[in-house]
C-alpha cells in the first residue's frame, strides 16, 4: 500500500481545497492518506508553523492562496524541499480570467460572503431538518423537492446534502401500515421523487443500523421477504403517481442528489416551455 503525506493550505476555510482532494484521492486504491489540513493561512508566522510540520512530514503540498507574498514564501520553501507545491485553483482562475477580459480579485474567501445565496442555503437547511422523516408534512408544498422510500433508503442524508446546495427538501417513509398523508398525493410544486434500493443491499444497512444501537437484529425490519414486500409497496406507489424513482443501491449520496437536481432542472425546463406553448401569438 501506497502512504502519502497531503498537507492542504488555504487563506481561507479550505472547504473547496478539500473538496477537490477528496475527488481527487478517489481516483486511487490502495492508498494510505495522511491529512494535514491548515486552513486560515494568512501571516508569515503561521506558515512558518505550518512549514515546520510540512518539513517533519514531506508529501504533496496543495494550496488555495490569493496573497502573493504568502504563495511565493510557501513555493519557495516547498521547492527548497524538493516537494511539489500546487495551487489547485490556478488553471480554473486563469481561464476565467483570459475568458472574461479581466484579473481575479486576491481577496481570500471571497466565496464565503454572507450574501442572500448564503442565507438561502442555511433557510434550506433549517427547513429540510424541520421536514425530515415526514414531519411537518402540511407544510410540504413549500419545499422544492419532497423524497419518498421505505427506511434507510438514503432519505436524510440526501436531503441534508441538497439542503446545502440550496434546496428545501421534505422527506417521507414509505410504510405499509401506514400510509403518508392525503396531501402528499395532490402536491403541485415540489417534485417528489421515490427512492429505492435492492432488498439485499437495504438488509445490510439495517442489521448495521440496529447493531450500531444494540437492538435485536432479528426482527421483521431485517426480513428479506418482508423487506421485498415493502420495496415492491413503494415501487407501487410511485409508479401510480408517475413519481421518477432513483435506485441508490450503487449511488453515493453526492451522486444521487445529482440525478434529482437534474430532474428538478429538466422539470423546470418543461415548465418554461409548457408556458410558452400556450402563450397567445
Amino acid at each position: 500500500m501506497n502512504r502519502l503525506h497531503l498537507h492542504l493550505l488555504s487563506d481561507s476555510t479550505g472547504e473547496t481545497l478539500e473538496m477537490i482532494a477528496k475527488a481527487a484521492l478517489a481516483q486511487f486504491e490502495d492508498v494510505e492518506v495522511n491529512r494535514h489540513f491548515w486552513p486560515m493561512v494568512r501571516s508569515q508566522a503561521h506558515l512558518d508553523r505550518v512549514m515546520g510540520d510540512i518539513a517533519a512530514n514531506p508529501g504533496l503540498v496543495l494550496y488555495t492562496m490569493v496573497s502573493h507574498d504568502i504563495r511565493r514564501m510557501l513555493e519557495d520553501r516547498c521547492l527548497a524541499m524538493g516537494l511539489p507545491a500546487v495551487p489547485v485553483l490556478d488553471s480554473v482562475t486563469d481561464a476565467l480570467a483570459n475568458m472574461l477580459g479581466q484579473q481575479a480579485r486576491g481577496r481570500p474567501g471571497k466565496q464565503h460572503i454572507l450574501d442572500a445565496a448564503y442565507f438561502a442555503r442555511v433557510d434550506a437547511i433549517h427547513f429540510s431538518i424541520a421536514h425530515d422523516d415526514g414531519l411537518n408534512w402540511e407544510n410540504w408544498e413549500e419545499a422544492d423537492i419532497v423524497l419518498a422510500g421505505v427506511s434507510r433508503s438514503s432519505k436524510t442524508p440526501t436531503s441534508i446534502y441538497l439542503a446545502n446546495r440550496g434546496y428545501k427538501v421534505a422527506n417521507i417513509p414509505i410504510v405499509v401500515e401506514s400510509p403518508p398523508p392525503a396531501l402528499l398525493f395532490g402536491l403541485r410544486s415540489p417534485l417528489v421523487v421515490g427512492l429505492t434500493t435492492a432488498p439485499e443491499r437495504l438488509v445490510q444497512v439495517r442489521r448495521n443500523r440496529l447493531l450500531s444501537m444494540n437492538h435485536q437484529t432479528e426482527t421483521s425490519y431485517v426480513d428479506v421477504e418482508r423487506v421485498k414486500t415493502e420495496l415492491l409497496y413503494a415501487r407501487r406507489m410511485f409508479a401510480d403517481n408517475g413519481w421518477p424513482v432513483i435506485d441508490v443501491t450503487r449511488r453515493s449520496i453526492e451522486e444521487t442528489a445529482a440525478a434529482i437536481i437534474s430532474l428538478l432542472k429538466d422539470r423546470s425546463v418543461q415548465s418554461v416551455g409548457a408556458q410558452a406553448g400556450n402563450r397567445p401569438i
